[in-house]
């Protein structure tokens, strides 16, 4: 049956489901409900299509193996204090969900309590927001130690003002906690003081963490290698261009969230100057606050990092309101979005544009002057990619400082120094056996070798 109001997944996929998942049979039927307030976003001044918003919740639900059986773009002018949409509404979605016998409904939007209750009441069905099904898939996603305690964390604070024990009748075997829980699920308590002591306990265990974290960062600035870290909205295709540039096997797939803790692997620049590169978990619109709470300490990496490649995915019709999203996020984390020293703007996913597409995207990046200018690549062709390593080798070495250093040839101990704690670029020996090295090292070293040895400061 046709949705009223509603949007179809292209045929072929059964609703959103690619055809080797439509036959189990054992995958929850979901509704995709994407609430737009009209007025309010004239108002702000939001560019996000409510279309590109529908396509991204049925995303986020098919991420988590949900059966997308109807999904509706449903616009307000104002929110109910009661069930967030309007009477006619909750009479007409109730009558969707009986028909094609769902047992989930997914309202892209924060959802109080009061409101969530309230609606399964009128749906006969589970009722989540869009915070508790982000949360669901980091809980699915987390492989690491620190990444499950984090999304534990961020379930748990979630969870503390709601206290329901409704979450059964969406069973899955495999053990976790979640919020599509079964059998196999840790349940959240239902007393407040067991969640509080929990959430005691849990920070304990990431302020240990922490601690290790900040112990291999502190190891990793002993050895001369920059951080180089990728951000981006999920799905831009970080973990793609990880890949073509490590040749590593880190996960990348079509799919929201495909990537969750962080990867780092070493990569040699064209210079032969080798840098840390990082992979980050993917940012979205109305990420939840619970979550870059949670994953502050995931992010130091980024906070950390000497460079910021922010990857865009071009081909995107709401690339612009992505980055946004962003920027937004890097904010919060106090980074400065736009201090083009530090931050790189790739423009992936040019492969998919047409010859006209390319051509404008081209001429828009090279009106841009300087560091601001944005490198076009594609991760999946490997198109740009010498043009991006060029201009990472160029970033930072405008950001580190180059130092003359003449040692005996004898001194084997100093030589094995420098080339354990600096980048050397340049060694020569001259007809009495001397040794003259050109190193570079961040400016926070610079005085420490001026002193050991007598380094001399060469003009970049």
């Amino acid at each position: 049956m046709e949705l009223k109001g509603s949007r179809r997944a292209p045929a072929g996929r059964d609703a959103g489901l690619p055809p080797e998942r439509d036959t189990r049979g054992d995958a929850t039927r979901v509704v995709v409900i994407v609430p737009h307030l009209t007025r309010r976003a004239a108002e702000e001044g939001v560019h996000r299509s409510p279309e590109a918003r529908l396509d991204e919740a049925v995303g986020l639900a098919l991420a988590i193996d949900l059966k997308v059986v109807g999904q509706m773009l449903v616009g307000l002018s104002q929110v109910r204090p009661a069930t967030y949409l309007g009477s006619g509404k909750v009479e007409e979605i109730a009558g969707i969900v009986k028909a094609e016998e769902a047992g989930l409904v997914f309202v892209d939007a924060p959802l109080s309590p009061v409101q969530q209750r309230n609606l399964e009441k009128a749906f006969s069905a589970k009722v989540i927001d869009r915070t508790a099904l982000i949360l669901e898939i980091f809980g699915q996603r987390a492989r690491t130690k620190e990444g499950v305690l984090q999304v534990e964390l961020a379930h748990l604070n979630y969870q503390r003002s709601r206290l329901v024990r409704s979450w059964t009748h969406l069973e899955r075997q495999r053990g976790g906690f979640g919020f599509l829980g079964g059998p196999g699920e840790t349940q959240i308590e239902a007393d407040r003081r067991l969640i509080g002591e929990r959430i005691v306990k849990i920070e304990r265990e990431l302020e240990q963490v922490k601690r290790t974290r900040a112990l291999h960062r502190a190891s990793r600035k002993k050895v001369p290698y920059p951080v180089v870290a990728l951000v981006g909205y999920t799905n831009a295709g970080k973990s793609t261009l990880f890949n073509r540039l490590t040749r590593a096997e880190v996960m990348a797939q079509d799919l929201l969230f495909a990537t969750l803790d962080p990867t780092l692997r070493a990569v040699q620049l064209p210079s032969g100057e080798r840098v840390i590169l990082s992979d980050t978990v993917g940012f979205i619109s109305d990420l939840p606050t619970q979550l870059v709470a949670a994953f502050r300490a995931t992010l130091e990496e980024v906070i950390e990092a000497d460079l910021i490649l922010h990857v865009r995915d071009m081909s995107h019709e709401d690339a612009e309101a992505q980055a946004h999203d962003v920027e937004s996020v890097l904010a919060d984390l106090d980074i400065d979005p736009t201090d083009d020293h530090r931050l790189i703007e790739v423009w992936n996913k040019i492969d998919r544009l047409d010859e006209d597409g390319r051509t404008r995207l081209f001429n828009t990046a090279a009106r841009r002057e300087g560091d601001a200018r944005p490198i076009p690549v594609s991760a999946l062709t490997g198109e740009g990619m010498d043009t991006l390593l060029a201009a990472i080798s160029r970033r930072l070495a405008q950001e580190r400082v180059s130092l003359a250093v003449d040692l005996d040839a004898t001194n084997g101990e100093g030589l094995s120094w420098l080339y354990r704690h600096t980048e050397v670029m340049e060694r020569r020996e001259d007809s009495e056996g001397r040794l003259h090295l050109a190193v570079r090292v961040p400016p926070d070293r610079a005085e420490h070798i001026e002193r050991r040895f007598g380094a001399r400061r060469i003009k970049n």
